[in-house]
């Protein structure tokens, strides 16, 4: 009869437990849970499929794990380390020439490959009838623009150099995204063993020649110690900077940004709920106690309660997470790898075990409270309870393992550590506020709020600050986004030039603007350019200057230099100013990697002259922007004596297709390049991501609002005593509703406004240390931020109210 009787019991507990959940206002402390698991799940989740996307991404550009770039015929040495290795690999020659048809002519950028490239990615061809995804000997394959400016068809001839091919079809795609217009010459493919044929290459020719890695990682870093580099040498992998990977860095920067502060503001409203839960059963627990029910049967009872609450948590947070998480790669689908590989249970393992790990201080702190009431408490309920140091290890649990996965995140120790500072920071300013309002000229319901506030200023200045951090964080989550969004509008705008036409001719560069400028396009400056590389600074070797290290194109390549009257207006002046003799105005990048300082003398290499220069002055270039800019312009008489030829930029509409045809038959020597369809791919890259960022704005938002809802509820469920004892001494319906009003009112508009200013300085740091970009101030914040807060404020307080008021219906 023993076991009946036990199961019957332990079947009355989790009865009652479920009871409790309901009864006992548990049921947020569920729903903090699931946000928080959800939360974690789903960025986890979508973290690891971003992960693919910039390593996918990252290796399709470069068609390859890793690739060796040299100026110099590649080394027996290499290809046999290569082998040895058992590395997969594929070779590459690219040069510039001449292509010619019957009709036309072209400077294009020719590619001989292997049949195996690209090792990585996707190579489509095809003629119109058949598709292919490797090049053969014998075979030439070239962009659409191209087959159009040489008036060609397949199976025609086409002349490459001293070398006759048949016109196999067009290249449909190729691997890899690149920004930099001057790499969008017309391509053609070829097969490497063709390019010899070509005797395009002599000595002298500007040849890049490349070899193409795939391997294991360690293998590759291997070969890359047993290399030595030459002057001319160098590696190229997904860990090098490109601004296609900065945007999907960046991307999992917010990610990880957003998933620390929903589940710090889900963490908040999961203590909150626990507090008050805790605040309402004293007396309850109390009277059990008083009873005869004994600590271990309570802790039982309790314990069931925290069991269901999290099994109940961990099914419907995961089946959220899952559903939040297709919600949130929908706007990514195109870009994500395909098929679409599995998460596995990392996602899940990682939000079950945050949310334990959140809840066992959060939940085991305020029922250790419980546990420890005294029956006494029924009669005479104690205010302060005292601190165990059970608590301080219950602490440390989460804090611990937080330090430990976020130790190299500066974004969330940012955030982190503002929330901490500005906590009492913001607290303070705002009861400070409120002092002073005594002695304004107010309303009586408006003077009974300020008395109010400042009579329990403990109390009053918690609510203060965790109200201001609340809306603080929510600011913090839509301001990144703004800001990172802006940011990214600069690459390609959307009046950014399209084209450029470049090795204009001094003697045709008017009639070549004067087409330009009566069909009405929109272009730029004209600017002369010639290839050069810079020397010395101040008489010594540039790289002796830089140790070796080569952290900018100014030493790694030949560059474009040019000459002006004035410096562009789109490039900001940061130190210096322009000279009109004997100067050069230096990109700011280039001035910090070298060390540069106005009145240092440069001495640069064109062709073999040598010539030199003063620094006059320094520039911040937005290189996004596609306009024309430079790392060093310099004044007119430096470079008086140097025959250079002229590049302009500009923007085509789909209506200008003609114009382009005209440009290549009347100008056949000028090379134009058309990157609208690369404009076009960038674009929905970015309208892609966008789409996804604003979604995880959009999660942060609903924690934020859930916690600033708790926040509301509870602050108003604190004064049912208060709005007792005003009745009890007389006050009116109408004046204690005003009041109430006033006091929630006034929180919110100083709280709100706080808040804004707080978050404009957490923002400020987090994109300069944290993204490097540069924020202007959000003026419009101070506006949303207050009244959104108040709308919040009219939803919670006036259905509380009606609630706290029902007993005194007159």
């Amino acid at each position: 009869m023993e076991m009946p009787k036990r199961h019957n019991s332990f079947a009355r507990i989790i009865t009652w437990s479920w009871k409790e959940i309901w009864h006992g206002q548990l049921w947020p402390i569920s729903v903090s849970l699931i946000l928080i698991i959800a939360s974690i799940f789903a960025l986890t989740a979508l973290a690891e499929r971003l992960e693919q996307v910039v390593v996918k991404k990252g290796k399709e550009a470069l068609s390859a794990d890793s690739v060796f770039i040299s100026a110099n015929p590649l080394s027996n040495q290499l290809l046999e380390s290569v082998a040895t290795l058992g590395l997969s690999s594929s070779k590459m020659t690219r040069f510039n020439t001449m292509a010619f048809s019957d009709a036309q002519m072209q400077l294009v950028t020719v590619k001989g490959v292997e049949s195996n490239y690209p090792l990585l990615g996707n190579l489509l061809l095809g003629n119109g009838k058949t598709e292919q995804h490797k090049v053969s000997p014998k075979q030439l394959w070239m962009e659409e623009r191209l087959i159009e400016q040489l008036k060609v068809k397949p199976g025609d001839t086409i002349s490459i150099g001293d070398a006759d091919f048949v016109l196999s079809g067009k290249i449909i795609d190729e691997p890899g995204l690149s920004f930099n217009p001057f790499q969008q010459m017309p391509t053609v493919l070829i097969h490497q063993n063709d390019v010899e044929s070509t005797g395009a290459i002599q000595i002298g020719s500007r040849v890049r020649y490349s070899l193409f890695l795939s391997g294991n990682d360690s293998t590759i870093k291997n070969l890359k110690t047993s290399v030595q580099l030459g002057a001319s040498d160098r590696w190229r992998d997904t860990s090098s900077r490109s601004r296609t990977n900065e945007i999907f860095q960046r991307t999992e920067q917010y990610l990880s940004l957003t998933v620390a502060i929903v589940v710090i503001m889900a963490a908040t409203t999961l203590v909150l709920t626990c507090q008050h839960y805790v605040a309402s059963r004293l007396k309850t627990i109390a009277m059990l106690k008083s009873l005869g029910a004994s600590k271990n049967w309570l802790a039982m009872w309790l314990s069931i309660q925290v069991l269901i609450l999290l099994v109940v948590a961990i099914v419907f947070g995961v089946s959220l997470g899952i559903l939040i998480e297709y919600l949130l790669r929908i706007p990514i689908s195109d870009i994500l790898p395909k098929p679409l590989p599995s998460y596995g249970f990392k996602p899940a393992v990682v939000a079950v075990s945050t949310s334990i790990l959140i809840s066992i201080p959060s939940l085991g702190i305020p029922l250790n409270r419980l546990l420890a009431v005294s029956a006494l408490e029924v009669m005479q309920p104690k205010q302060t309870s005292k601190f165990r140091v059970l608590n301080l290890v219950l602490i440390a649990v989460p804090l611990v393992p937080m330090a430990t996965v976020y130790h190299n995140n500066v974004l969330v120790w940012l955030v982190f550590g503002g929330i901490v500072a500005l906590f009492a920071v913001l607290a303070s300013l705002s009861l400070f506020l409120t002092k002073l309002m005594v002695k304004l000229p107010l309303a009586i319901s408006f003077k009974l709020a300020v008395s109010r506030i400042n009579r329990s200023r403990l109390t009053s200045g918690i609510q203060f600050g965790a109200l201001a951090v609340s809306l603080m964080m929510l600011g913090i989550i839509w301001l990144v986004r703004t800001d990172l969004l802006t940011d990214w509008n600069r690459v390609l705008p959307e009046n950014a030039p399209n084209a450029f036409a470049f090795n204009i001719a001094p003697y045709e560069k008017e009639a070549y603007l004067g087409t330009l400028d009566s069909e009405k396009i929109s272009r730029s400056q004209a600017y002369p350019i010639i290839r050069g590389r810079l020397t010395k600074i101040n008489g010594v070797d540039a790289k002796e200057i830089t140790q070796g290290k080569e952290d900018t194109d100014a030493l790694r390549r030949e560059l474009n230099l040019t000459w002006a009257d004035t410096l562009p207006t789109y490039n900001e002046l940061v130190k210096g100013s322009w000279t009109k003799t004997n100067g050069v105005s230096v990109e700011s990048e280039v001035a910090e990697a070298l060390k540069l300082k106005i009145g240092d003398n440069l001495t640069f290499s064109i062709g073999g002259q040598s010539f030199n220069a003063k620094v006059n002055s320094i520039r911040d270039v937005e290189w996004r922007d596609m306009k024309l800019n430079f790392y060093f312009i310099f004044t007119p008489d430096v470079l008086k004596d140097i025959q250079m030829s002229w590049l302009v930029s500009f923007r085509l509409d789909d209506s200008d297709n003609s114009l382009i045809s005209e440009l290549s038959r009347t100008y056949p020597t000028v090379s134009l390049m058309d990157i609208r369809l690369m404009g076009e791919k960038i674009r929905d890259l970015l309208s892609q991501i966008v789409l996804a960022i604003s979604g995880l704005a959009a999660l942060g938002v609903i924690a934020g609002l859930l916690l600033i809802f708790t926040l509301l509820k509870l602050s108003v469920e604190m004064r049912q005593q208060e709005i007792q004892l005003y009745r009890t001494l007389g006050a009116s319906r109408n004046r204690v509703v005003r009041t109430l009003w006033a006091e929630f009112g006034l929180m919110a508009l100083i709280s709100g406004c706080i808040a804004t200013g707080a978050a404009e300085m957490v923002v400020k740091g987090i994109m300069k240390f944290g993204f490097e970009v540069t924020t202007s101030p959000h003026y419009h914040m101070w506006l949303i931020l207050p009244i959104l807060t108040v709308f919040i404020l009219m939803i919670v307080v006036n259905g509380l109210i009606k609630k706290l008021l029902k007993p005194m219906q007159k």
